[in-house]
């Protein structure tokens, strides 16, 4: 039996009557515990099953990693360990860019990853993480939750029997770390840059060249000479890689990545397999999960800009205008070329940019207009 034969271990009933108490089951060759306690048979109705998550985030990731596995706790815990779920990091069972495919085949259970890393298999996939000079994290959701991205994900994953959900959000990311100063636009001539998505499309269109490397070979890219910037995620995640070290220009707010909402992407069997109780409970630990994200990484992104800032004399920096018009102009030519793909990328383009025209009537009146304001009164 594979690690999705679902095994009845008791009885709803029996269980009740047995009371509290720990059974163990052979499962796919791995031992998963059975909670028998009457809260737990009342979920799980005597059934245990074990799942495997891979990820794309090397192992002890802060935000990143920590997100796969706050996830996969609280699947467990919410279930009474009806559901435990293995959590493996990049490279453990498939390299980081492997994820998709591993779930996609049913090699894997789920995963947590970035779906704008799979632009092979669809140039639409960027949409639902980020694009340049797109939705910010609360758009986004406004988006995917209440303006139909949701129901355009769904059909866009289900072509690789996959199943998507918002799993966790970085809030908006930084421009990266370069060795040398940005002055202009020539400096992105022939410049070597860690950058996926739709953002690396934007520096190419810069005149710079663009490549995807896993989170976990980027310091040795970067030291090395191999790139000669890279962006990743923000001062919380950039700290602990060591960028730093090597690039001391720092350039922030980033362009490419505005809001990116992280993915928990579901084998179709697998989900379809669960009782409706368990799925609630599944989509329901991705909103949590996706939720504390946002505060931590809020939070701990403060913390450690001003240790960049104080303690290693990292020099923050913005893009000159000359390459935010020029990085503008590429990007609303690249999202043009994607809704000219087929016909579900055209829906997806034309239902993201809606929300990108009409959001910010209300984000600049909101969030905006209290930044500006705050900014004013504190001198």
């Amino acid at each position: 039996m594979d690690r999705r034969t679902l095994l009845t271990s008791v009885a709803v009933g029996a269980a009740v009557g047995v009371g509290a108490g720990l059974g163990t089951v052979q499962l796919g060759g791995r031992s998963a515990i059975t909670t028998q306690g009457p809260a737990a048979a009342m979920i799980n109705r005597g059934r245990t099953r074990e799942l495997l998550m891979v990820t794309s985030w090397p192992r002890n990731m802060p935000g990143l990693g920590e997100s796969a596995d706050y996830l996969a706790k609280l699947i467990g815990d919410m279930t009474g360990g009806a559901i435990r779920i293995e959590v493996a990091t990049a490279g453990e069972r498939v390299p980081p860019f492997g994820v998709f495919d591993a779930v996609s085949l049913g090699r894997a259970d789920m995963y947590h990853a970035a779906d704008y890393y799979w632009t092979g298999k669809s140039p639409a996939y960027p949409f639902f993480t980020a694009v340049p000079f797109g939705l910010s994290t609360q758009e986004m959701l406004g988006w995917i939750d209440h303006g139909g991205g949701q129901a355009l994900w769904n059909e866009l994953s289900a072509q690789f029997n996959i199943v998507p959900f918002p799993a966790a959000t970085t809030g908006v990311q930084m421009g990266g770390w370069f060795k040398r100063e940005v002055r202009g636009l020539d400096d992105f001539r022939g410049l070597k840059m860690r950058i996926p998505g739709m953002g690396g499309d934007v520096i190419r269109a810069l005149g710079g060249s663009a490549v995807a490397i896993p989170g976990g070979e980027i310091f040795g890219a970067l030291q090395s000479g191999l790139i000669d910037a890279t962006e990743w995620v923000g001062p919380w995640n950039d700290y602990q890689l060591g960028f730093y070290r090597v690039a001391p220009y720092y350039y922030g707010p980033g362009f490419h990545e505005p809001g990116p909402i992280l993915a928990c992407g579901i084998n179709r069997q697998v989900w379809e397999s669960l009782p409706s109780d368990q799925q609630a409970i599944v989509r329901a630990a991705c909103h949590a999960a996706n939720h504390w994200s946002i505060g931590a990484f809020h939070w701990k992104s403060a913390e450690y800009l001003k240790i960049l800032l104080d303690d290693h004399g990292v020099q923050l920096r913005q893009f000159p205008q000359d390459v935010i018009r020029r990085a503008y102009e590429a990007s609303n030519d690249i999202l043009a070329t994607i809704a000219n793909n087929d016909g579900l990328s055209r829906r997806i383009y034309e239902s993201f940019d809606t929300a990108r025209r009409t959001l910010p009537s209300w984000s600049n009146v909101a969030d905006g207009g209290y930044f500006n304001m705050r900014n004013a009164a504190a001198g």
